[in-house]
């Protein structure tokens, strides 16, 4: 199937989130954004500002993680976090829910911390991404997250962290697709790495990409041709 450079760029969250990440690597990234007209930069929260001064004036939008990568900070601590996000220049927030609270049967807190963030982002005009971290739960978990997500308000549904020890899978798209409201949107995070997998994420119902590899998916996919009358060639 032809694709068009442009409309798969759009999918892509440009990842970069290593702890050993400089001020030197997160410019780079901006500027490979730039470049490539990615949908976004998620970058750590502590690079925010950085972001937000190369990435000014233009339509990157600034994506950053919350309660990254465990999820088991207290609600009050995300939501200070998310409104310094916010107010450093963030439109975008990638959230992990309290995976520990879920496994004690304590959904309330669950449901709590992710309004607080939905409303949160939504008056300061950002989304909201709620990464669920599927590796760490079963098919029943899986659903009534997506029950969850799905009644909050929140913007996307998200599957994982990259941290973990798996990332996206076919087999959660398609259960995510099958169980969300159709307007809550999926993002597909971690191992995806080149072109075939992200064209089959976006095949089973993906609309979001994280990925580290951007760069390498926009190159792979204009040297395979791929550009489907596509304004721009890489």
């Amino acid at each position: 199937m032809a694709l068009d450079i442009s409309a798969i760029a759009q999918t892509i969250d440009h990842t970069l989130l290593r702890p050993d990440a400089d001020q030197a690597a997160v410019e780079k990234l901006c500027n490979e954004a730039l470049n490539y007209h990615f949908a976004s930069v998620c970058i750590a929260p502590y690079f925010v500002p950085v972001a937000h001064t190369n990435l000014q004036g233009t339509d990157i939008r600034i994506c950053t993680v919350i309660g990254f990568p465990l999820g088991y900070t207290h609600r009050e601590i995300k939501v200070a976090e998310a409104g310094l996000a916010l107010a450093q220049g963030a439109q975008e927030l990638d959230m992990v829910i309290n995976i520990s609270a879920l496994k004690s049967g304590q959904k309330q807190v669950v449901q709590d911390e992710i309004a607080a963030l939905v409303q949160l982002a939504h008056d300061k005009g950002a989304i909201l991404k709620v990464i669920i971290e599927t590796a760490l739960l079963d098919d029943k978990e899986k659903i009534q997250l997506c029950e969850i997500v799905s009644a909050s308000g929140a913007d996307f549904i998200k599957t994982s962290t990259g941290f973990s020890t798996a990332g996206a899978t076919l087999e959660d798209i398609h259960l995510m697709k099958k169980n969300c409201a159709p307007h809550l949107k999926i993002k597909a995070s971690g191992g995806i790495r080149n072109l075939t997998w992200a064209k089959a994420m976006l095949s089973v119902g993906a609309d979001r990409l994280g990925t580290s590899s951007g760069v390498a998916i926009m190159e792979e996919l204009s040297g395979n041709g791929e550009n489907g009358g596509g304004s721009q060639s890489y």
